[in-house]
């Protein structure tokens, strides 16, 4: 067997060589191009119109939980239902970014995501043969099964189209503009869903279908996932795109190595530390999403004001969010992705904690709760702009897609337990928002400042340097170890 798989590497190997000796352009570049910001772009885009559809019902629910009277249990099961679908939805789309290309799954996450949320337009009433909070869950849950895809497609598409040394910087920033869909969110909360009604703010989730245009104008295929395929014409018109120069100053092999089939899903059980590490991750953001989804209920009942007025705060705790994501996004190059992402997920554990002690606090005419919570989401949004990446990265080059959505959808689980454990808190049996108690906060909050702990933790004893590592060269690392076995 060990003569076998010797032989199986060596092989490889040579075909490693020659596809980078192809590579070798783009990790020699100094400057990113206009093309290369094109993909950049778009995938910022995506990322903002996907969360603005995952985090709408937040703003929705704070409107409806009164007038259609919704239990305990309902509210839970809409909440929840989107993290039940994106569990799936990221190993799915994962293994099929894998299998049939970035670019061509970016553009059907996108429209899975914006078909699912227009279709909630036209939600019954409560008092319909289906219920609304029914058809509301059941499609929540395509929503989720969607957004878990396209973050698990279109971080390890930008990687593929960047230099090492600029990876974590790209790829992080592929994630500052996610708090702005929680800002759009917050926006229409606050002026358009007085004009246009909740069932209004649906149609505008239909927003990320023109995503598929734009995708299929300005983002070529991965040259990485063509080289691996075989495709090595096609490769070299996609890296001479990105870089702007003439196909021809890209020099093809000299003989063209067999295409490499993707490698069955299981086979990422071969690498534990990579599971281990990406997952452990990944799993923070329970704290983030179980704190977004019902911080309206919670603005309205810690600050005793109206789902208007705590839509319009949401615009605030989103602008700190996007600031943390730029500053982890250059922090993750500058002193690597260990250091910065222990550093900030301490950082997100802490202000949590105290965002919980502190809730009935005020300095000033000042609620330091809301201070808290803003000074939360600068280090809890930014550690995601260095988790994002960083489980994209931990994975053989065959795999990573498969590897992106594996971490990414038990990360994803965050969804369920997230709002799931403060509501199980914070909640009662019998309405949600004016029936939950402010004593229950303090044991909430602490409960969510667990999992930025968890993964700062894994960040500091468990992760895996990748900081200024090509793909290659991490791939080289990966395969030795199963390969020697």
């Amino acid at each position: 067997m060990y003569i076998v798989a010797a032989i199986v590497c060596r092989h490889r190997a040579g075909q490693d060589e020659m596809e980078g000796r192809m590579l070798e352009h783009l990790e020699q570049q100094q400057k990113l191009t206009r093309n290369q910001w094109r993909i950049i772009a778009t995938a910022n885009l995506g990322d903002m119109l996907d969360f603005f559809d995952f985090f709408l019902i937040g703003y929705v629910l704070a409107f409806i939980i009164g007038s259609w009277k919704l239990t305990f249990g309902q509210s839970a099961v809409i909440l929840l239902a989107s993290g039940l679908g994106a569990v799936p939805g990221a190993f799915f789309w994962g293994w099929m970014a894998d299998k049939f290309g970035r670019r061509t799954i970016f553009m059907a996450t996108a429209l899975n995501v914006s078909i699912a949320t227009g279709i909630m337009a036209f939600t019954p009433d409560q008092d319909a043969l289906i219920p609304g909070w029914f058809f509301l869950a059941f499609f929540r849950f395509f929503v989720g099964f969607g957004n878990a895809g396209l973050i698990a497609v279109d971080i390890p598409l930008v990687q593929e189209f960047v230099p090492a040394y600029k990876r974590g910087w790209v790829s992080g920033l592929t994630t500052v503009l996610l708090p702005a869909g929680n800002l759009m969110g917050a926006v229409s909360g606050a002026f358009l869903a007085p004009l246009i009604g909740w069932r209004g703010l649906f149609l505008i989730g239909l927003a990320p279908a023109l995503l598929v245009l734009m995708i299929r104008y300005w983002v070529p295929e991965s040259p990485h996932w063509l080289l691996r395929r075989g495709r090595m014409e096609e490769a070299r018109r996609s890296l001479a795109w990105a870089l702007q120069m003439d196909p021809q100053q890209i020099a093809l092999p000299t003989s063209v190595p067999d295409a490499v089939k993707p490698l069955p899903w299981t086979e990422l059980f071969r690498y534990p530390r990579s599971i281990a590490a990406g997952c452990l991750t990944a799993i923070s953001q329970t704290g983030g999403v179980g704190l977004l989804l019902w911080i309206i209920a919670l603005f309205v009942l810690v600050l005793r004001i109206t789902p208007a007025e705590a839509s319009y705060l949401m615009i605030y705790v989103s602008i700190l969010g996007i600031l943390g994501r730029l500053f982890c996004s250059y922090l993750s190059d500058a002193i690597g992705r260990k250091a910065s992402g222990a550093i900030i997920g301490y950082a997100g554990a802490i202000t949590m904690a105290l965002a919980g002690y502190m809730n009935s606090v005020w300095l000033g005419g000042v609620s330091m709760f809301f201070v808290l919570v803003m000074a939360q989401r600068f280090f809890g949004d930014g550690s995601y702009a260095i988790i994002g990446p960083y489980i994209a990265e931990v994975w053989p080059a065959r795999l990573r897609a498969s590897g992106m959505g594996l971490a990414y959808g038990v990360g994803n689980i965050g969804k369920i337990i997230g709002p799931l454990g403060l509501a199980l808190i914070i909640g009662s049996s019998n309405y949600v928002s004016p029936k939950a108690t402010l004593d229950a906060i303090v044991p909430a909050f602490l409960y969510l400042a667990f999992w930025y702990a968890l993964a700062a933790t894994a960040f500091a004893f468990l992760a895996v340097e990748t900081k200024g590592r090509t793909i290659d060269e991490i791939d080289a690392t990966l395969v030795k170890a199963p390969a020697a076995e």
